[in-house]
């Protein structure tokens, strides 16, 4: 591995290993992006794509939050997108203003997994990810750690087959209750491009890495069992078995984060994940009894409440604090997702700054 510049803020990391830690670590997803003004400066006339392949533009994205509310964020997560796996895969993606991400030649029968790429060069068709992991980790100087991510297997795979986001889901469900063994064909491909991607951040300089199952919720616990946590199960156990055969003996946190699935805390809990991440219909309280301190749990604030005043946001964050019994140890706080675009940046930063005034108390 490279020499990065010594770690100055190693707070979240401890919390993620379940230490004792003196607060709770502070950070949002998509916490780098459109609600902050200079998010807009700095993307100028290029597109989304465009801005993560370039590594100057990607880490000085990735690091605006971490200025914008300079000593109150504990880490930063390199500003790019879960869909770069299936462009390694060979699909075309485009991200389209105010439509989102958009396929044009979607998955729809089985026979179109002969379309996608048999032998992945990850290192070759992500090349661009990691020189902007290592760009990004170079200029932190060692503020805080910088996370990498990837999307879980089943959510790649919805996005891969419906050609975008949806509400009905219709033509993954097909694939799930039509062609069952072709579906698990795409998540198992879909999982060996995610072990090596990840696997590779770290490489490349990432400190702890996120696994984003954002469509989770669509399935229900039997089809969850079937569909996505033996692959998540893969992606950890595969990923820590590659990082050793890569010479990476320290040990790097790893958070799943399957949205809506909160019952699959349990299960998630007696595997090799570090932390699970809540989304807001959680209730703190029954999954602290539910890990009963097997995992560290992140979470898990509506975004919505960003919307609220400033007493509101104190209230919730006290709340939320508290029921996670207090954050000094197994608790990592976020919001049970990511930020809006139309979100106040000063709405954004009380919240930052409440999360250190009570985590502290």
């Amino acid at each position: 591995m490279a020499s990065f510049p010594p770690l100055k803020n190693d707070l979240i990391l401890r919390a993620a290993k379940g230490e004792k830690v003196e607060r709770p670590p502070v950070w949002v997803m998509r916490q780098a992006g459109r609600y902050l003004p200079e998010y807009h400066v700095v993307k100028g006339s290029n597109n989304f794509f465009q801005c993560c392949r370039t590594a100057e533009i990607a880490s000085t994205i990735t690091i605006q939050p971490v200025d914008h509310f300079d000593g109150y964020l504990d880490a930063a997560i390199i500003f790019s997108d879960i869909l770069v796996i299936p462009q390694a895969m060979g699909m075309e993606v485009d991200i389209l203003d105010k439509i989102g991400p958009y396929f044009p030649s979607p998955l729809r029968e089985p026979e179109d997994l002969d379309r996608l790429s048999k032998e992945i060069d990850v290192l070759k068709e992500l090349a661009w990810a990691f020189n902007a992991i290592t760009t990004t980790r170079n200029k932190l100087n060692g503020r805080v750690p910088l996370l990498g991510f990837c999307g879980g297997p089943w959510t790649l795979m919805v996005y891969m087959i419906e050609g975008g986001g949806t509400k009905l889901f219709r033509y993954a469900k097909t694939w799930l209750y039509k062609y069952p063994e072709a579906s698990h064909e795409l998540l198992r491909r879909i999982t060996t491009v995610a072990i090596e991607f990840l696997a590779q951040q770290v490489v490349a300089g990432a400190q702890m890495l996120q696994v984003f199952e954002s469509w989770a919720g669509e399935l229900g616990p039997n089809e969850f069992k079937e569909f996505s946590l033996p692959y998540l199960k893969d992606i950890i156990v595969g990923l820590r078995f590659r990082l050793k055969q890569l010479g990476i003996d320290e040990h790097i946190p790893v958070t799943v984060f399957p949205k809506g699935a909160g019952y699959s805390l349990d299960w998630l809990a007696d595997t090799d994940y570090d932390v699970f991440s809540l989304d807001w219909t959680v209730d703190p309280k029954e999954a602290v009894k539910t890990a009963g301190g097997r995992i560290v749990l992140q979470g898990n604030l509506d975004p919505g409440v960003i919307y609220g005043s400033d007493d509101i946001i104190s209230k919730k964050v006290e709340q939320m604090i508290k029921d996670f019994g207090g954050g000094k140890q197994g608790y990592i706080v976020n919001f049970g997702h990511g930020t809006h675009p139309f979100m106040d940046p000063e709405k954004v930063g009380h919240f930052m700054k409440e999360c250190h005034r009570f985590g502290s108390l």
